[in-house]
């Protein structure tokens, strides 16, 4: 092969495995700690390309019935027209637009992340992907981490209640995680 050749192109298509993957948030609560949460209906796929990272592509949609706080309650006000609205907007999505590799060698995505009805362009910055692996029943694996924070504002989630003491009940600053487990398309 001459040194002019190109590597040959290696794009894998890759679903994930909602069993296995999750959406998980932190947002202040009281101004005083962080109340955790996540969504376990998480599904999309992945076009990844390891030679050319820009023609990789990714996409992915999660299902806010399933949000998860460990408290029932706040489950349903969260799921209420006070928050996610659920009956109206029953999921949020994400479609990269653009995905770089950084100087450190991170890598970053960019695109739209619609929540609420709302769409806003986010970038996401990439733990992974990891190698890939076989497991026990014959599927290649690669896992992702990604991060992002939003304003929460920004997608017209607004309720909140003022504090007596001062400040809110509810921070604006939300902290998303996106735990993912990817599996090779046959």
């Amino acid at each position: 092969m001459s040194a002019s050749a190109t590597a040959p192109a290696v794009t894998t298509t890759w679903t994930i495995d909602p069993v296995h993957s999750n959406a998980e948030f932190r947002v202040k609560h009281m101004m005083i700690a962080n109340v955790r949460g996540r969504f376990t209906g998480v599904t999309g796929k992945l076009i990844y390309d390891p030679n050319n990272i820009s023609q990789s592509h990714v996409e992915a949609s999660v299902d806010i019935a399933t949000i998860d706080t460990r408290d029932p309650q706040r489950d349903t006000h969260l799921k209420s027209p006070d928050f996610f609205d659920v009956e109206k907007f029953p999921t949020m999505t994400f479609r990269s637009s653009r995905v770089t590799r950084q100087s450190t060698g991170a890598i970053a995505v960019s695109g739209p992340l619609t929540i609420h009805g709302v769409t806003k362009e986010v970038e996401f910055e990439i733990e992974g992907p990891t190698p890939p692996i076989k497991d026990p029943w014959g599927n290649t694996r690669i896992g992702v981490n990604a991060t992002t924070k939003i304003d929460r504002r920004d997608y017209g989630l607004t309720f909140n209640t003022a504090l007596e003491t001062g400040g809110v009940l509810v921070g604006e600053e939300v902290h998303i995680t996106l735990e993912l487990e990817f599996v090779q398309a046959a």
